[in-house]
């Protein structure tokens, strides 16, 4: 009689512990409710090891087992890996539409058309000076108007051809520092690397390091925005990161394998800035469309002003104007008054320089909005994975709120039991106490 009357105190108490440390885990839910990246957990319960009793029947002799209570087996995480994949595949496609966006819509700015200043704008005013000066061909000011109209026309190119090679400049820059020694991605690395010490360290001592997986997790994610990553779970706790196209691992157990070569095959916001200023890049394909207009406007003005060049230079970045007013021709004879050349020069307007650079500008936008629209259904469908990712993991202040409240009940019903069995036994001692006087 005695044995089960104790066991029974035994298993209350275990009921006791068991719900209130599952009230500890919802309890720290609840705290983390709006920490980045943090896990929902929860306490796994298991029945204790029954007691086998052998003769519990005296009329057939039959035994049974008497149940000793609960215990919590282990605290986990709720992660859906598949998932967690997927989101960050989707993030390093973001990271790279993003970062395509961003240097495409600075572009664009640079081009700055239509607008006043514009190579467009300045393209009209020089076609517009020939005629003024073709209709007054001797005119000492129309030539310095040419003049003036062609170093404006010069200053565009010179200008938009330094903003697009600083975008460029910028990019590389960008890409260097994130993947410098001491960049963003060595940064990730090395902290996914420390805490893969911990994890396998907690694992070894079975010790479910949740919080610890947590921020491994989020520095993973946060690195899925650089390039693609590719995680390999190992049996130690440990996580292997490949990381974009790099040859070797990035993290491989306690070991980091940087700085390494990408391409502009890594994905995320590393390869589209190789990719922006690549051979085949779209700030390299603007730079040489615009070297291929400044060229065209150069070659057709000086294949009409034959007494000298009117321009220097072959690209948008050396155009310059070489003459003076005194040198600038209007017609192709000696005879006074003679325009033919004004005349033919007036005439380019709408011509192959201009063709090409509405071309060019058309290039430019049509980019722009591509990326736009690219990042936008990215981050439409990104946001809609993690929705369900949140769903999993994440932690519901109503759901908690339930669990809380059974959790009590579970607590007060297993002290109320404890409470019976111990004013049972003492009634028990009480009596057997006052039968032995």
């Amino acid at each position: 009689m005695s044995v089960p009357t104790l066991q029974g105190l035994q298993t209350a108490l275990s009921g006791l512990l068991a719900e209130q440390q599952a009230m500890d885990v919802t309890g720290h839910n609840i705290a983390n409710a709006n920490t980045e990246g943090y896990s929902r957990q929860v306490a796994v319960l298991e029945t204790n090891t029954a007691i086998p009793v052998p003769a519990l029947s005296a009329l057939t002799g039959q035994g049974g087992q008497l149940g000793t209570g609960v215990t919590v087996e282990t605290y986990t995480r709720i992660r859906n890996a598949y998932l967690d994949a997927q989101w960050r595949n989707q993030n390093s496609a973001l990271g790279g539409a993003a970062a395509q966006a961003e240097e495409l819509e600075q572009a664009q700015s640079a081009f700055n058309e239509p607008s006043s200043t514009g190579i467009a704008s300045q393209l009209s005013n020089f076609w517009s000076a020939w005629a003024s000066l073709a209709n007054s061909p001797t005119s000492a000011a129309a030539k310095e108007g040419v003049v003036a109209a062609g170093e404006r026309l010069a200053n565009a190119f010179n200008q938009l051809s330094a903003q697009l090679q600083t975008i460029s400049a910028q990019a590389t820059q960008q890409y260097e520092a994130r993947t410098a020694a001491t960049g963003e991605v060595a940064d990730y690395a090395n902290q996914i690397a420390q805490l893969n010490v911990q994890i396998k360290q907690a694992e070894q001592a079975r010790q479910p390091p949740n919080d610890m997986l947590d921020r491994r997790d989020l520095l993973i994610d946060k690195l899925s925005a650089l390039a693609q990553v590719t995680v390999t779970k190992q049996a130690d706790g440990t996580d292997t990161i490949s990381f974009g196209d790099a040859a070797e691992p990035l993290v491989e157990g306690t070991t980091v394998n940087w700085p390494q070569t990408l391409t502009s095959a890594a994905g995320g916001e590393l390869g589209a800035l190789l990719s922006l200023t690549g051979p085949a890049g779209p700030l390299t394909a603007f730079q040489t469309e615009l070297d291929a207009v400044a060229a065209s406007v150069a070659s057709t003005v000086n294949a009409l002003h034959t007494s000298t060049p009117f321009f220097t230079g072959t690209t948008a970045a050396t155009l310059a104007v070489a003459v003076n007013a005194s040198e600038v021709q209007t017609s192709s004879t000696a005879a006074p008054g003679g325009n033919d050349v004004a005349l033919a020069i007036a005439g380019l307007r709408g011509g192959a320089a201009e063709s090409s650079y509405s071309g060019l500008i058309g290039l430019v936008g049509s980019r722009v909005s591509g990326a736009q629209n690219e990042q936008a259904n990215l981050q439409t469908t990104l946001t809609a994975i993690g929705n369900q990712r949140q769903s999993v993991s994440g932690v519901s202040l109503d759901e908690e709120m339930t669990n809380l409240i059974s959790y009590q009940r579970g607590y007060q019903a297993s002290a109320r039991t404890l409470t019976a069995m111990d004013e049972m036994l003492e009634t028990l001692i009480e009596h057997t106490g006052r039968a032995g006087l």
